[in-house]
């Protein structure tokens, strides 16, 4: 198949490139982000690939089926960005990689929280300029608190682990509950019991409409005093507004966020010659217990090569005529 790569990146090409030896498909790649705008570069190819932040709403998916795209391949797991219901008028299939190392992600997390807690950020900072004094780097110890995990996919399965590993108390909110997770010493509670109970809160469930500022003005009042929060899935699981407000008042001690609500026009971009536009993160940015992150959770080579060879499986799939195992319905 000829695939139009869009908001493509230096380490997408060389996955890509690593792993495309024993398929026949054909790739153009582009910087750009896939949107109304840009979705007349799909011309001449059957299938577009689309990462997280590319917009693929009525008129991208009209102006794809205009120039005879066929299939979406998300090299992501959400889906979220995509009308799903014009693509299904439209007839244009949508596959996604539902799962590529949940480790990559979960760790990344952990890499937030440890480095939240231990303040290690600060430490570096201060050595790099002959600073060697440690006040003020008092952290917390991880064992023996208790660590909220809403969401226990692969994902949160995976944090559970890493979590039991480290001795702290696990209790997660799932509406499916995981029998393996509960049999390690995991306890299931309900979504009001882990924001009261949660030293620490981790969020790992897909941004859906009912999980759409999950962490808002009344739940983070349910919250205890000085809880870490810690977002690496979808930006709109918080309402951001609310949570720089509980950073205020000290509701939230810490915050650690690989995504950002407003992240569409900002993450995977240098902007570091610009005048930052987005206010709320630079009020986010201005305190000293958030630790921010620009999407790079799932940035391992492992994960790379397990994106790339699933979405090379789902378009072999598409063009041999089989069932899409991993078609978003």
């Amino acid at each position: 198949m000829r695939v139009a790569f869009f908001s493509t990146k230096s380490y997408d090409k060389i996955s890509f490139a690593r792993n495309a030896d024993s398929y026949t498909h054909e790739f153009t790649f582009f910087e750009a982000k896939l949107d109304r705008h840009s979705a007349v570069l799909a011309e001449g190819h059957d299938a577009v690939c689309a990462f997280v932040n590319d917009q693929l709403d009525k008129q991208t998916l009209k102006s794809l089926k205009e120039v005879g795209v066929e299939l979406i391949a998300l090299r992501c797991a959400g889906y979220n960005q995509v009308d799903l219901d014009c693509a299904r008028n439209l007839g244009i299939s949508i596959v996604r990689v539902p799962a590529y190392s949940p480790e990559a992600v979960a760790e990344h997390a952990f890499a937030l929280i440890l480095t939240l807690s231990r303040k290690t950020h600060k430490a570096y900072n201060r050595v790099r300029e002959n600073n060697y004094s440690i006040e003020g780097l008092t952290g917390i110890n991880l064992h023996g608190k208790t660590v909220g995990v809403i969401g226990t996919g692969a994902i949160g399965k995976a944090f559970c682990r890493i979590a039991l590993g480290f001795g702290c108390k696990v209790l997660a909110y799932d509406i499916y509950e995981n029998e393996e997770l509960k049999s390690l010493g995991v306890s299931y509670v309900t979504l009001d019991e882990i924001m009261q109970q949660s030293t620490i809160l981790s969020l790992h469930c897909p941004l859906t409409p009912d999980t759409k500022h999950l962490i808002n003005k009344n739940t983070l009042e349910k919250m205890q005093d000085g809880c870490m929060l810690i977002n690496t899935s979808r930006g709109a699981l918080i309402e951001t507004k609310s949570v720089i407000r509980s950073l205020k008042n000290g509701k939230i001690g810490f915050l650690g966020i690989d995504v950002y609500e407003q992240e569409e026009d900002l993450f995977f971009q240098n902007r570091s010659e610009e005048i930052l536009q987005d206010e709320q993160i630079a009020r986010l940015m201005t305190f000293p217990n958030v630790l921010i992150t620009g999407h790079q959770a799932f940035l391992t080579k492992e994960a790379l090569d397990q994106i790339a060879k699933t979405t090379l499986d789902n378009l072999s799939a598409f063009e041999q005529g089989k069932v899409l195992e991993n078609a978003v319905k």
